[in-house]
């Protein structure tokens, strides 16, 4: 799988991500979360935690 990057870089362990794949779909990569509440990621699945600013850097630069 191709992965454009987006938004977001790794510096000093931290290494918020949003990519593009070349099908159209995007890759989130962030800290990881346990589930709490009604998220339940399925098997083969995570949550992870990205701030917004990045999400919405990386909305732009999809556009």
């Amino acid at each position: 799988m191709k992965l454009k990057r987006l938004a977001g870089d790794c510096d000093d362990n931290d290494c918020a991500k949003v990519s593009l794949t070349e099908w159209g779909t995007v890759v989130v990569q962030g800290d990881l979360l346990q589930p709490e509440g009604d998220l339940h990621p399925g098997r083969g699945e995570a949550a992870v935690e990205i701030s917004l600013d990045l999400l919405l850097e990386a909305a732009r630069a999809a556009r």
